[in-house]
């Protein structure tokens, strides 16, 4: 079965510039969710009555639980149903879960609201993941999610700006209506100019059967587990960072309603990398980009956490060292994330959600514990940062057979 092309679609896609745009758009949708409540945090803590000050960080794991789960389902059945059909239901479940977060009346009920919304919001970011799939592969895939990335990391890099603009135009519910508002804009954009790329006799029929056999794929091809695991490791330091930020940022030192610019300025480093990883991926390929990216983010890490349990991290050196951190992170994600997905084209869709869920669920969960670990130093997150970083490395050794930088994978899958 051949993967479908532009010239095999029912109606002509996007030019690229848009298309790009429109799949940015899609994924920029998780990245607004999370960083826009940061600055929120403290007044949903406080009008809630929240005694516990790390509960708070709860806002933010209740979302990216829902959307670790969601994206078991969402990718087989759009290799099932199509893409268009996922996403659309997926948007206006996002739509509609934003709404009773407005309206929740208790901070349960408002996790509750969180992981509806988390759920949801996975199916935009396996259709985006598995529609560059379906019309690209291999640099090309990896040039086109870089682009993508460069577009949509711009939201973490405006979203606490954007959010504590809300908190002085009103309250924390303005953000919930601002999500609806992107919810239901991008239904009506994503509706009048995305055609279907998985065309009906490229369908795979819906079965429990299928499904475990798909996933089993998956599992089974050392290239796409060994990159999904090594993502899912480094996106945990990520996921670190964002949990305790308005903490870190605010407590330690002493921000206050600077945090949104600074925490702004240390996630343009993911943009930057984002547009060099798209000039340098093409010439160089995935492997020797992410594989360099990877060891200088083992050393970034490692140097940071020797400085905080010695001599102290003043806030600028905290930036700097954080700023090269998530600069060789965003030259890794799209190019692990690209390379989990290369051999898996017939089986875009479902293989976009083992990859999702695997990297957003042990993201989540080795966030969570690096955020939970806060006392008040930045010693945990640096930690955090060191540890995971030589934990994706050795994995990715291991996945290419002891060796980097090879052009082409290993004979041995």
């Amino acid at each position: 079965m051949t993967d479908p092309r532009p010239s095999a679609l029912a109606r002509p896609m996007p030019r690229f510039g848009e298309f790009v745009a429109m799949m940015a758009a899609l994924m920029a949708m998780t990245a607004l969710s999370v960083d826009i409540m940061l600055p929120a945090l403290p007044q949903i803590r406080e009008d809630f009555g929240i005694a516990d000050a790390n509960a708070q960080q709860l806002v933010i794991t209740a979302y990216v639980v829902g959307f670790a789960i969601g994206q078991l389902f969402h990718g087989p059945l759009s290799d099932g149903l199509g893409r268009r059909a996922v996403l659309f239901g997926g948007l206006a479940a996002y739509t509609l879960a934003s709404i009773g977060c407005f309206v929740a009346g208790s901070f349960e009920l408002l996790l509750v609201a969180r992981v509806v919304q988390g759920l949801a919001n996975a199916a935009p970011r396996i259709v985006a993941v598995a529609v560059v799939r379906d019309i690209y592969g291999g640099r090309r895939m990896a040039e086109v999610m870089s682009f993508v990335m460069m577009i949509f990391i711009i939201a973490p890099v405006v979203a606490p700006s954007l959010g504590g603009a809300f908190l002085l135009l009103g309250s924390w519910h303005l953000i919930f209506v601002f999500l609806t508002l992107l919810g239901a804009a991008n239904f009506v954009w994503m509706l009048l100019r995305l055609p279907e790329t998985r065309p009906a006799e490229a369908r795979e029929p819906i079965s429990i059967g299928w499904v475990a056999s798909a996933f089993g794929q998956a599992i089974a091809n050392r290239q796409t587990l060994g990159y999904t695991l090594a993502t899912g490791i480094i996106f945990g330091s990520l996921m670190g960072y964002i949990n305790s930020a308005q903490q870190i940022y605010v407590e330690i030192y002493g921000l206050g309603a600077l945090f949104p610019i600074v925490f702004g300025a240390c996630a343009a480093a993911l943009a930057i990398a984002s547009f060099v990883n798209s000039r340098l991926v093409g010439r160089l390929g995935m492997r020797r980009v992410s594989h360099a990216a990877i060891i200088g983010f083992v050393v970034s890490g490692v140097v940071h956490a020797a400085l905080a349990l010695t001599v102290g991290v003043p806030l600028g050196l905290f930036v700097c060292l954080l700023s090269l951190s998530l600069f060789c992170f965003g030259l890794m994600m799209p190019n692990f994330n690209a390379l989990a997905m290369e051999p898996m084209g017939r089986i875009a869709g479902t293989a976009s959600s083992f990859v999702g869920a695997v990297t957003t669920a042990l993201g989540a969960g080795l966030g969570l514990w690096i955020g939970q670990s806060y006392d008040g130093t930045i010693v945990p997150l640096t930690l955090g940062f060191a540890g995971l970083g030589v934990g994706g490395l050795l994995v990715a050794l291991v996945t290419e057979g002891g060796r980097l930088f090879q052009v082409a994978p290993p004979r041995a899958r």
